[in-house]
């Protein structure tokens, strides 16, 4: 299997801001048509102003996180951006039944589809619930007729948590038909958007597309954070209007 690089050390916690960490984790392999792609992970965690924690895209866990997790406060929600990000919350969910999953549109069919048992409690919306409305802000991006995603701006620090909307592989990470690919699809850093099959599926709905842009780019964000590739750490609202450009 071709895969792109690691993030190590994984599995660890790595402070962005205050209440804010991104934890790197390992590969997850996808089915393409003639074989399979893997790519590495990467989960967000928030503490919320009750001391629980919020969990963005869990990974693959390990005890060594488990403990690391326990030590900061108590796992309290478990979201899944959209129906590509779901595979591993069944495993949080042994370890933390009191956790509260967060469905994202079209999750629900896509695990059954795909034979993963999981379980979800709540549906996220267009707007953040009470339970993390005074640390997180969200919206519900449409406008694909493939993949929608829920997004996620820290308050306090100005980060924008995404998962597929932005995808920046790093070239020195990847073997070369990998790093092909990659460039073909749009998606290798320095210059990393949503890939080109992705945007195809906005053709005739972009102007959907542009309102729900226009409301992150209100958001002033300072850093963007990915889930796959490298991430944004500074100047977040130019590279969001950079990697967006296409719907233009």
């Amino acid at each position: 299997m071709t895969s792109p690089g690691l993030y190590e050390p994984l599995n660890v916690l790595k402070p962005v801001a205050a209440g804010l960490w991104l934890v790197d984790g390992p590969m997850i392999g996808m089915a393409v048509p003639g074989g399979h792609l893997a790519f590495p992970t990467r989960m967000t965690v928030v503490q919320l102003t009750d001391g629980g924690l919020w969990c963005h895209s869990p990974i693959a866990p390990d005890d060594a996180l488990f403990r690391a997790l326990d030590a900061l406060g108590p796992v309290r929600h478990l979201v899944s951006p959209n129906k590509l990000h779901y595979a591993h919350i069944a495993a949080w969910q042994r370890r933390y039944p009191q956790a509260c999953a967060w469905a994202s549109p079209g999750v629900r069919e896509r695990a059954r589809s795909q034979r993963i048992a999981v379980n979800f409690d709540a549906d996220l919306t267009h707007s953040p619930p009470s339970e993390w409305a005074d640390t997180l802000d969200q919206l519900h991006f449409r406008g694909s007729r493939v993949l929608e995603e829920i997004v996620f701006l820290h308050r306090d620090s100005g980060t924008l948590v995404l998962a597929d909307l932005i995808e920046n592989f790093e070239p020195g990470r990847l073997p070369p038909m990998m790093r092909l690919l990659v460039r073909l699809a749009g998606s290798l850093d320095p210059d990393g958007k949503a890939p080109l099959d992705m945007r195809l599926t906005y053709l005739g709905r972009k102007r959907v597309a542009r309102a729900c842009l226009a409301r992150m780019l209100a958001w002033r964000p300072r850093r963007v954070i990915l889930a796959h590739g490298r991430c944004y750490l500074d100047e977040g609202e130019a590279e969001l209007r950079r990697a967006f450009r296409w719907l233009a």
